[in-house]
């Protein structure tokens, strides 16, 4: 939970809305779902016993305190840290898009995007789960900045999302089951949020814009004079990759356990079943990831590692389906590497500020999203799913882990009614089979009825070997300049179809630029490596 979605901030600053809030701001619990709710209104006390069950609600919100800045959110919460529902545990991490640009007098004025993520959790003896997911400004006005909290509702089963407004009025923006609601899906902050969980785009080392193990946000990108220099949440920071392992893979684990045990009624059928496999066949939200090395640091005479998953969805193949094909990280030549610097002119800017080079990290690109991959894999180890039928579905235009028209053409397959458990891949594989025999060759359909088609005895050794010919293509591609620029162009073609994604943000600096013209064909990959138009 980054920063709250801007068209959520919109609607709840329009100047009737304001004044319905400013209204209440003695102090109170405000309801808005945006798409739901056609404006903010004060909760009653039956919903706030119903859905606020969460430590914010429980201790502080529903006691009548109503915090106004960070500061008096954490000391409302240690007053608590010695009983048993305590949070006492607190980790701070920082992050931003301009994070790794040292402060001049030239970039001054150069909006870094820097913010706090504080974790507020249980006794590590009593299991240190994180509760409780604050985002907020490093600088500013503390009552007037934003102030954004996710907090896990163990009654409900689900992640209440929250924002403080004006200054004491707390808006509760739904919870993680109105991400799969219709009218609220894709509305206020799950646009960004999109099934409801938590998220860390940057999900995987080296973290371009965190503070982390790999690179340090330094003193050296603040004012000599900068409050911040001292304030003790910048002094306590801690490396990204606890982030990553202790609080938002958990968390999304969390909810996505909830979600699949849940999922079966009491009549015996799966309900919104098109919600779970939507993360199969389409590509729901994206991860961002990159090469461990510093882009300034890459050598003519070095090779430089790419993402593996900018090749093909290895956590979706690999971990869950348990494919073992002989393929590594494939690695480019840093000649070639920094010659498409220059050659595509990559720079990172904003307004008037304009710094030549790629990001921090070199080769940033989205990949499948973590959120999606262990969905699938809890719906494989639950029985609801089987390995088999998702391998068949990820192998349709594998080349192309993230926004694939092939695979997202099968999700009408998966229906929209409720399914029955047993079986509930098979009917849809028998589904898209029988549309297959009407379609033309080639289609998405006949790709997947060819690899339902293999024996049981077949299939693994079958999509193993594809993928070890499809990554001798690539390494026989990256041996050239112009195969690696070829891979360049669709990575930014790739940043091109993220860019419209709410979970941009529009932050400038969070993607470097190049001189690739912005309605260039859109590219993907085949099966040989090849890059083509879509």
């Amino acid at each position: 939970m980054e920063r709250l979605n801007r068209d959520f901030r919109k609607l709840l600053t329009q100047p009737g809305e304001v004044a319905a809030l400013a209204v209440a701001d003695e102090g109170s619990i405000v309801r808005f779902i945006v798409g739901l709710d056609p404006s903010p209104r004060p909760m009653s006390a039956a919903e706030l016993e119903d859905l606020l069950n969460d430590p914010l609600a429980t201790l502080l919100l529903r006691r009548g305190i109503f915090p106004r800045t960070l500061a008096e959110v954490l000391a409302g919460i240690d007053a608590f840290n010695t009983l048993p529902e305590g949070l006492p545990e607190q980790q701070t991490f920082l992050v931003g898009e301009g994070s790794q640009i040292r402060w001049t007098p030239e970039t001054a004025t150069l909006n870094r995007q820097l913010r706090f993520a504080i974790t507020r959790a249980a006794a590590q003896a009593s299991g240190g789960q994180v509760d409780l997911l604050i985002s907020a400004a490093t600088s500013g006005d503390p009552t007037q900045t934003f102030l954004q909290i996710m907090a896990w509702d163990a009654k409900n089963q689900a992640f209440n999302f929250y924002a403080r407004e004006l200054r004491q009025t707390w808006v509760w923006a739904g919870n993680s089951r109105f991400a799969l609601t219709l009218g609220s899906r894709g509305e206020g902050p799950f646009d960004s949020h999109v099934n409801g969980t938590m998220v860390m785009k940057e999900l995987r080392q080296p973290w371009n814009n965190w503070h982390s193990m790999n690179a340090s946000i330094s003193p050296d990108v603040l004012a000599p004079n900068d409050p911040m220099r001292e304030n003790p949440h910048f002094l306590q920071r801690t490396g990204a990759e606890q982030l990553e392992r202790s609080v938002v893979r958990p968390g999304v684990q969390r909810w996505n356990a909830a979600r699949v045990a849940n999922a079966v009624g009491l009549d015996g059928t799966i309900t919104n079943a098109a919600f779970f496999v939507r993360q199969l066949f389409t590509t729901t939200t994206v991860n961002l990831t990159s090469s461990t090395l510093e882009s300034r640091s890459v050598r003519r005479d070095q090779t430089l590692d790419l993402p593996l998953s900018f090749f093909i969805n290895r956590d979706a193949l690999f971990d869950v389906v348990g494919l073992l094909p002989a393929v590594s990280p494939p690695r480019a030549s840093g000649a070639h590497y920094l010659d498409s610097l220059a050659t595509f002119a990559f720079a990172l800017s904003d307004g008037a500020f304009r710094q030549d080079g790629d990001t921090f990290f070199a080769f940033l690109v989205p990949e499948p999203a973590f959120e999606d991959t262990d969905l699938l894999d809890q719906l494989v180890r639950a029985g609801l799913l089987s390995r088999r039928f998702v391998a068949c579905v990820s192998m349709v235009d594998f080349p192309n882990p993230i926004f694939s028209p092939r695979r997202a053409a099968l999700q009408p397959y998966a229906l929209n009614g409720p399914a029955v458990p047993a079986g509930w891949g098979e009917g849809i594989a028998a589904r898209i089979v029988e549309a297959s025999e009407s379609t033309s060759a080639g289609s998405p359909e006949r790709e997947f009825a060819a690899n339902w088609a293999l024996g049981a005895d077949t299939w693994q050794a079958t999509f193993e070997q594809r993928i070890v010919d499809y990554f001798t293509g690539v390494e026989q591609a990256l041996t050239t300049a112009e195969g690696f620029q070829h891979y360049v162009r669709l990575a930014e073609s790739r940043r091109r179809e993220f860019r419209p994604l709410p979970l941009n943000e529009e932050v400038p600096l969070l993607l470097p630029k190049t001189n690739i013209p912005q309605d260039a064909p859109l590219l993907q990959m085949t099966d040989r490596g090849a890059v083509i138009p879509k």
